[in-house]
């Protein structure tokens, strides 16, 4: 049996919630967000002929529920093609998301569906999906009481779906709106991932019973809603976001009227601040005057108030919250009413659904499948609001959540030094080579007799424990001499690279205080001194200074970081157990003395029986020679900087079976998926001077994520907020490194050592941790590194990683590196700016396509505005690259625009002419935007509907959200009619 709704009998013009709903529908991929749901499921006798008739009678009470849109004007709700049908069927519950899935057809209707599964023996599960055009979350509650009193053969509700549009007053709305509104940044959640609106999507459902809830929030001044929405606002903040915003679902309903089924509703903006040391109580009362104030302009769309460009959410996160009464009951059968179906999908990054009954507030948490780890999101605000319930006067900032163990434990530090390991290898196989330089071959027994020869000469000196040797001498087998035999005498090596600045290397020295400097002809092969007089009078200790390296000093003072000899000897054990390095190895030494990974290319060879063939001087940026170096010798071991490996990738590296090492910046994914097929085994390093060389290590397999990976032996990682509280898995935080490899500190600058290094909250009295002053948050593979604390950015409001934008500027072909600073930045022209290296074999770069490019995965907001191609980065001494020497952007950097449409075509005219009625503006150029003229969802459709007047051209919709303007829109209009 078909029942045939009740049609409206006039057009109904669409009110401005409902237009805003329509061109969301028309313009962006919003899938099945629009579609609301709820079931009923039926135990026992069910009478479906009953239930048929039911439907029908609500329907008919409800016309809005048989409508459609007529969009040949400007659109308005007419009666459907189609009638609304019950539809009974066999089914499983499984079949719900399918059928609340399934799409509407708007222009024929009907704008609802019921459909009767029968799942079992006297068992039934009723599906009604209505969409969002005339349906709410208060729709849901008088569609369930209709359809049981129309079921029960009693009165449905006395009134239809028409109701008086009320007095709002748009201008207060501007004034209040002015002042307060701005765009929301992206928010912060664990492992937040980017996903484009209509994406399907998950639901992870969560309860919190009444008792305690209704308790605290009065003990606090709120109601529970306020209560609930305050812990929501306090977790954001606990996650990083500063500002928090959330767009809230109110009603536009008077308190009187009664309810009916429509889209009654106004998205609206919440916005907080809140201050981590503030009582949560304090925050609930403070939000709850700020709902009010806004609550006294729910009667206006935002869009009418202040320029806003249509989406498909007005926030990326949005909340909703309905209290409901118990269920009806439907005669002769059991059943059960559930309000919060999931329609699949979400409009933004995230909506929290809230339902309050009488003993438990049911929530769910829907997302993006993927998006970021919505489960442990829910168990943390469980936890944080049942802490809140407990405590309410508890500030905001201790408020209790599962806190993460830091990564990785501390154990004792090695007791013997790296001078012990090599001395017992020489001891043990003294004709082996130990070093390549050139065309000399140097044996470990050698090495062993100049080393211990400068020691004792340098012990004559009274150079012992404590002091400082000063080592300026290019890279040759007497720079391993010098180090080896300043280390064996208990002393500490400070390396003066000879090629650095005259005027760097006199501050290094003088800011130190190197007791004597060993350069060129101070150090031999032939061992002076003799071996009866080496003898130490006291052996280094662990906690002994072995070195002193001074930062790179690129921006401001630099620094001597103090490495103890027990770190140093970890660090080369640690290396040693994870690459599994043995006496049959061949390590490239290629990097400066005075950068701390030269310490892992030359000693860990010389602690294991290796060898180590040096670069000569001048060929650290010759990657061909280095390539001859590795074929010749059959190097095994290849340590370098990202922007290293780039060269030699150039140079054009083999295959083969060589160990990559890579460090010191960080690795973008390309790079690892170039290099991953060529090398036996790619090992992504990570780690600070002040926590000795690498505290991270992380084996990258072809196709998975690049990560910083886990803690190298004895090594702590902690993910810290700017309290140094333990941030949640999947959060941004700086990184704070613990055990044996901190350092003791900066020579000489006790109070910037008190600041870096802190007290380990986590450890035995007396530890410390290091702030590495890095961005990293801790996902399933290991830590990710985001990039620096500092070079975090701020645009109109905006958090930006620039490595975010860079990572994905990376991941096209033409691009070989990519780097994005902030241009102007407290000035009116700050813009992003991105430098990129082409890739030599994809030749040119196309800025407009890069911009494209970076759009479709990242927010508009993190698009550069402008593109700069360089032929090659500039680079530090220590190979990074060098952010200080990248140019200015000259003004015409904007990647070009298509070509202006010409001014005197009629089209254009046409076009403007439309623009000036709609707008009422009589002057506006042919690039100015429709948003910032104004513009808003009714605007767009008065001016495409006069448009296919005018011209004959149905132009999309979309088409004046990608490009707004006369241009772009006259642009798609020729494209239109050439399709044709």
């Amino acid at each position: 049996m078909t029942t045939q709704a009740i049609r409206t009998t006039a057009a109904t013009p669409l009110t401005p919630a409902q237009h805003g709903v329509w061109i969301t529908e028309q313009a962006l991929p919003a899938g099945a967000a629009y579609h609301l749901a709820v079931t009923v499921r039926f135990t026992g006798g069910l009478d479906t002929d009953r239930l048929r008739a039911a439907c029908a009678a609500v329907v008919a009470r409800h016309p809005v529920l048989a409508g459609a849109v007529d969009d040949t004007e400007l659109p308005v709700l007419v009666p459907a093609a189609a009638p609304v049908d019950l539809v009974v069927r066999a089914g499983e519950p499984a079949d719900v998301a399918a059928l609340v899935a399934a799409p509407f057809d708007l222009r024929r209707g009907p704008l609802a569906r019921f459909t009767l599964l029968r799942t079992g023996p006297d068992e039934h599960l009723l599906v009604a999906v209505v969409h969002h055009l005339v349906f709410d979350g208060t729709s849901k509650q008088v569609l369930v009481a209709d359809l049981a009193a129309a079921y029960n053969g009693t009165d449905l509700s006395t009134v239809d779906s028409a109701a008086a549009v009320p007095a709002v007053d748009v201008a207060g709305a501007a004034a209040f709106w002015a002042a307060r509104w701005q765009e929301p940044a992206a928010p912060q959640l664990p492992g937040l991932r980017h996903t484009p609106p209509g994406t399907a999507g998950v639901a992870v459902p969560f309860t919190v019973g009444t008792g305690a809830l209704a308790e605290a929030a009065t003990a606090a001044g709120v109601t529970h809603f306020e209560f609930l929405l305050a812990a929501w606002h306090a977790l954001l903040r606990r996650y990083g976001n500063d500002t928090v915003t959330t767009a809230l679902e109110l009603s536009t309903a008077g308190r009187d009227a009664p309810p009916r089924i429509g889209l009654h509703v106004n998205e609206l903006p919440v916005t907080t601040a809140p201050d981590p040391a503030q009582p949560f109580s304090a925050f609930a009362r403070s939000l709850r005057a700020h709902l009010r104030d806004v609550y006294a302009h729910r009667g206006v769309p935002l869009s009418h108030a202040v320029r806003l460009t249509p989406r498909a959410a007005l926030a990326p996160l949005t909340v909703s919250y309905r209290r409901r009464t118990d269920p009806p009951a439907f005669a002769g059968a059991g059943s059960t009413v559930d309000w919060l179906v999931f329609c699949g999908a979400v409009r933004g990054t995230a909506n929290l659904q809230l339902v309050e009954g009488s003993t438990v507030v049911e929530g769910s948490l829907q997302l993006a499948a993927g998006a970021f780890d919505a489960g442990q999101v829910a168990a943390e605000y469980r936890a944080l609001l049942g802490a809140a319930m407990a405590a309410p006067d508890t500030a905001l900032g201790d408020l209790p959540l599962p806190a993460p163990a830091p990564a990785g434990t501390v154990g004792s530090a090695p007791q013997d030094t790296v001078v012990d390991r090599f001395l017992a290898r020489a001891a043990a196989a003294p004709d082996a080579a130990a070093v390549i330089c050139g065309d000399r071959r140097v044996s470990y027994g050698r090495l062993a007799a100049a080393a211990t020869g400068l020691a004792g000469r340098l012990r004559r000196q009274g150079i012992g424990p404590g002091s400082l040797v000063g080592i300026a001498l290019p890279r040759t087998a007497e720079l391993l001499v010098a180090v080896l035999g300043v280390l064996e005498t208990g002393a500490a090596y400070l390396p003066l690279d000879p090629s650095y600045p005259a005027e760097r290397i006199a501050f290094i020295r003088d800011d130190a205080g190197a007791a004597t400097v060993l350069a060129a002809g101070d150090v031999a092969l032939d061992g002076t001194g003799g071996t009866g007089d080496a003898a130490p009078d006291e052996a280094p200790s662990p906690d002994d200074v072995a070195y002193v390296i001074y930062t790179s000093g690129s921006t401001g003072r630099p620094k001597g970081v103090a490495v103890p000899h027990g770190a140093l000897t970890n660090l080369l054990d640690s290396m040693r157990d994870h690459l599994g390095a043995t006496a049959g190895d061949t390590w490239l030494g290629l990097t400066s003395l005075s950068f701390d990974i030269s310490t892992v290319e030359l000693l860990l060879p010389l602690t294991v029986g290796a060898r180590v063939v040096l670069v000569p001087p001048d060929g650290h940026r010759d990657a061909a020679a280095q390539l001859r170096l590795v074929d010749r010798h059959a190097v095994t071991h290849v340590q370098a900087t990202p922007s290293g490996w780039r060269l030699l990738l150039e140079a054009g590296l083999p295959g083969g079976d060589l160990v990559a090492v890579t460090g010191g910046e960080a690795l973008p994914a390309d790079l690892a998926a170039a290099l991953r097929p060529l090398v036996k085994r790619l090992v992504n390093a990570y780690g600070p001077t002040e926590t000795t060389v690498w505290s991270a290590l992380a084996d990258i397999e072809a196709g998975a994520p690049v990560t910083i990976g886990g803690p190298v032996a004895n090594t702590t990682l902690h993910v810290l907020d700017d309290a140094l509280r333990p941030v949640s898995d999947g959060i941004a935080g700086e990184l704070w490194i613990g055990g044996v490899g901190v350092a003791h500190g900066y020579r000489g600058r006790s109070g910037l050592t008190a600041d870096r290094f802190r007290p380990d909250p986590s450890g035995a009295p007396g530890t410390r941790i290091y702030g590495t002053g890095d961005r990293v948050r801790r996902g399933p593979g290991g830590l990710e590194f985001l990039g620096r604390v500092d070079n975090q950015v701020k645009l109109r409001g905006h958090r930006i990683e620039p490595g975010e934008i860079e990572a994905r500027l990376s991941t096209h072909p033409s691009v070989a590196q990519a780097a994005v600073t902030l241009a102007d930045p407290h000035g009116p022209r700050a813009r992003l700016v991105a430098y990129v290296v082409p890739d030599t074999a994809c030749g040119t770069v196309d800025a407009a396509a890069l911009r494209e490019h970076v759009a479709r995965a990242l927010p508009g907001y993190m698009v550069p505005a402008a593109v700069v191609v360089l032929d090659r980065f500039p680079l530090t001494p220590n190979g990074k690259l060098d952010r200080a020497a990248l140019p200015a952007p000259g003004d015409g950097g904007r990647p070009d625009e298509p070509p202006a449409a010409r001014t005197g075509d009629d089209t254009t005219a046409t076009v403007t002419a439309i623009w000036q009625e709609v707008l009422r503006i009589d002057d506006i150029g042919p690039d100015e935007d429709l948003f910032d003229l104004g513009g808003h969802s009714l605007t767009i459709t008065q001016i495409a509907v006069r448009i296919r007047k005018r011209l004959g051209v149905d132009v999309p919709l979309d088409v004046f959200f990608d490009t707004p303007t006369i241009d772009g829109v006259v642009a798609a209009i020729a494209d239109l009619r050439e399709a044709r």
